[in-house]
């Protein structure tokens, strides 16, 4: 269950869940392409992609900093092959970067729509098509993007249709590419947080640093792509995972140390999960 030596190429990887399994991966001594637009420092949100790349560095991983729009797919060509170039090759992609806004069709304003869907569901096919190439080549290619498991509840539909067609495209898209790339031993996942996590994306989305109280730390979801990453000739493909769904067939059962306040209250189930 080690990552040493591998490629992972990581988009959105500046800061957050990105970040975190960049670190993790890192400790195992891998290769880490952390593929982000935040080069500048932001007034509200820190880490940049030399940030990650020099904490990667330090935790004992190799790294490439490449600012990359997801939404430019010649952009995304461009990385791949540096970053192919770089390292040897590309064992993993992990397709982290998202945009959200919790809007429904009568407020959303159609160009925050068509953000969300090409850095969601669109951004997926982008990066999944450069990357496969070098995926081929791997001996055992790995796709994960976080996206959630397909709950059909219209509730989920009720107040934020148009981000929830995005993140269900991501996850359509992992199922088909299961499929679709079979034939190339490559091993295509989703997984998604069980509770809320302790990110700025939630602070800032849904109201404050509050909500922590209330939140796991972004660790539990590099401990679970980790184990996914790890994985060995398709053993795990075609799913649509939760954290502490596929630690807890690693054997992990105890996920208290991953509250982020462990004085704070009953954690909050994330979106799509009921």
């Amino acid at each position: 269950m080690s990552l040493q030596g591998k490629t992972l190429f990581i988009t959105g990887a500046s800061r957050g869940i990105g970040r975190e399994i960049a670190l993790r991966a890192a400790r195992d001594g891998a290769n880490i392409v952390i593929a982000a637009k935040s080069a500048e420092p932001h007034p509200k949100l820190a880490g940049t992609i030399f940030s990650v790349a020099e904490e990667v560095e330090a935790a004992g991983g190799k790294a490439l900093a490449l600012q990359v729009d997801v939404r430019d797919e010649n952009a995304v060509r461009e990385a791949m092959a540096k970053a192919a170039g770089h390292f040897g090759g590309i064992d993993a992609l992990v397709n982290n970067a998202g945009a959200i806004k919790l809007v429904g069709v009568e407020k959303l304003e159609p160009k925050r729509f068509d953000l969300m869907f090409q850095i969601n569901t669109r951004a997926v096919m982008v990066c999944s098509q450069a990357a496969l190439p070098y995926l081929k080549q791997s001996g055992n290619g790995h796709i994960l993007s976080l996206s959630p498991p397909l709950n059909l509840a219209s509730k989920w539909f009720a107040q934020h249709g148009p981000y929830t067609v995005t993140k269900y495209g991501m996850s359509m898209l992992t199922l088909g590419m299961s499929e679709e790339f079979k034939k190339y031993g490559i091993s295509v996942n989703a997984l998604w947080p069980r509770t809320v996590i302790a990110t700025a994306a939630i602070e800032f989305e849904l109201g404050g640093r509050d909500v922590f109280k209330y939140a796991r730390k972004p660790e539990i979801m590099a401990d679970a792509a980790h184990a996914i990453l790890s994985s060995q000739g398709r053993a795990i493909t075609g799913r649509l995972l939760i954290d502490d769904e596929i630690l807890g067939e690693q054997g992990i059962t105890d996920f208290e140390h991953y509250r982020y306040d462990p004085a704070g209250g009953p954690l909050a189930t994330d979106l799509f999960l009921d």
